[in-house]
C-alpha cells in the first residue's frame, strides 16, 4: 500500500514536550515513518508547521535558527515540509495559521489524484475530520496517530484505524 505520513508539527512538538521529550533534532523521523508504514512504501512524508521569522530580538533569531536546523533535519530523514505562518493575536499570543488547511488539502488532493492508499495523520486537531471522512469515502485507509496520554476522541471515532503512542514507543526514535 502506497503510504503517506502527515505530521502536524506544532501538535507533535507539544505532545512530545508533555512526555518530557524536548529536542526534535534527536528524533529519527525516518525510522518513525517506517515504524508507522511497516513494509509499505512511503510516497510522501510531510511536516506542517508555522514559519518562525527572525526578528530583531535575540529570542526570535534563536527560534528561527532552531527551526531552520529542524527543517534541515527533517529533510535528511526524507521529509518535506510546509510552512504556514504565525499571526499575533491582540493579546500578544502567536497562533499558527494555514497549517491544518494545507494538511487537509494534501490529504484530499492526494486521494482524488490516487497518489496513496493509506495515510497516517499525526495530529489531534478535530478540524481535520471532514477531510478524513472525505478521503475514507474515496476508499483510502486513514489512521489517526495520537498519544495515549492525550487522545483526540473525536479523531479516533472518525477514523477507521487508530494508533496511540506511548513514551516508550517514541523513545525508540531518539
Amino acid at each position: 500500500m502506497r503510504t503517506i505520513i502527515l505530521i502536524d508539527g506544532s501538535n507533535f512538538f507539544f505532545k512530545l514536550r508533555d512526555l518530557k521529550i524536548k529536542n526534535l533534532l534527536n528524533f529519527n523521523f525516518g525510522k518513525f515513518a517506517t515504524f508507522l508504514a511497516g513494509d509499505n512504501p512511503i510516497v510522501q512524508a510531510t511536516y506542517y508547521v508555522g514559519a518562525i521569522h527572525a526578528g530583531n530580538d535575540k529570542k526570535s533569531k534563536e527560534m528561527h535558527a532552531d527551526q531552520q536546523r529542524l527543517l534541515s533535519h527533517l529533510h535528511k530523514h526524507g521529509f518535506t515540509y510546509y510552512l504556514g505562518f504565525l499571526l499575533r493575536s491582540p493579546d500578544g499570543v502567536f497562533k499558527e495559521k494555514g497549517v491544518d488547511v494545507k494538511l487537509a488539502t494534501d490529504l484530499i488532493l492526494g486521494a482524488c489524484q490516487d497518489k496513496y492508499d493509506q495515510a497516517f495523520v499525526i495530529s489531534s486537531d478535530s478540524d481535520l475530520i471532514p477531510a478524513i471522512e472525505g478521503t475514507q469515502d474515496l476508499g483510502k485507509k486513514i489512521t489517526y496517530v495520537g498519544f495515549k496520554h492525550q487522545v483526540s476522541y473525536s479523531l479516533s471515532q472518525n477514523t477507521k484505524n487508530t494508533t496511540l503512542l506511548t513514551k516508550s514507543d517514541i523513545q525508540q526514535f531518539i
